[in-house]
């Protein structure tokens, strides 16, 4: 069972990233293999950083022989996927938007039909836009036909949309006790549904 974790934030080492490797520790340490996206990463070798639609349906040429097919290959194996993200404006940092936009041949192949996916999302304030971020967040995962789960667990409570931090996301206890809970939340999920993603061979 593999949990992605993708760090949608220009900043490899900021509060964003910070939340999303304590979910995937949490993943990690109820029995999943974890790995993490970093998207700027990703699309540093793209010549367009953005989906302009080159092929209808998609053939996938923007992801051939780099590094954000190898990204996508990656997603292409995982059962639950973190998806992360700084509020910029109310809603997603336009590098992982880009990521996502460009994803449309997973969506053709529907290699994330079932996976499950949770957010995380960090804000500059405590009441900051991550509600409307994480949504935004949720709206990308289910048109790749994924299931989303929020920050709810059998020890805890029912939990809510997932991991809302406030900047600095280290200071935050609460952000962290949450995207914990999210991570284990995401292993259980994908351990239960692992017969539904059969289609991927």
């Amino acid at each position: 069972m593999l949990i992605v974790g993708i760090n949608g934030s220009p900043k490899k080492e900021g509060n964003t990233a910070f939340l999303v490797r304590e979910g995937l520790a949490a993943a990690a340490a109820a029995g999943a293999e974890t790995a993490l996206i970093q998207v700027t990463e990703a699309m540093a070798d793209q010549k367009i950083p953005y989906c302009n639609q080159c092929s209808n349906p998609c053939q996938g040429a923007c992801s051939r022989h780099n590094r954000l097919g190898e990204a996508y290959d990656l997603l292409r194996r995982a059962d639950g996927v973190l998806l992360g993200s700084p509020v910029y404006f109310g809603s997603v940092a336009a590098q992982l938007k880009a990521f996502w936009d460009k994803s449309r041949i997973l969506r053709k192949e529907k290699a994330l039909l079932n996976v499950v996916g949770a957010g995380v999302t960090v804000g500059g304030a405590r009441f900051g836009g991550q509600e409307t971020t994480i949504k935004a967040l949720f709206d990308m995962m289910l048109i790749q036909g994924m299931m989303i789960v929020g920050d709810g667990f059998i020890e805890a409570d029912c939990g809510h949309q997932g991991g809302c931090g406030q900047a600095p996301a280290n200071s935050d206890d609460f952000a962290i006790q949450r995207v914990c809970l999210t991570g284990r939340r995401l292993a259980e999920v994908a351990a239960a549904t692992a017969t539904l993603r059969q289609h991927r061979g």
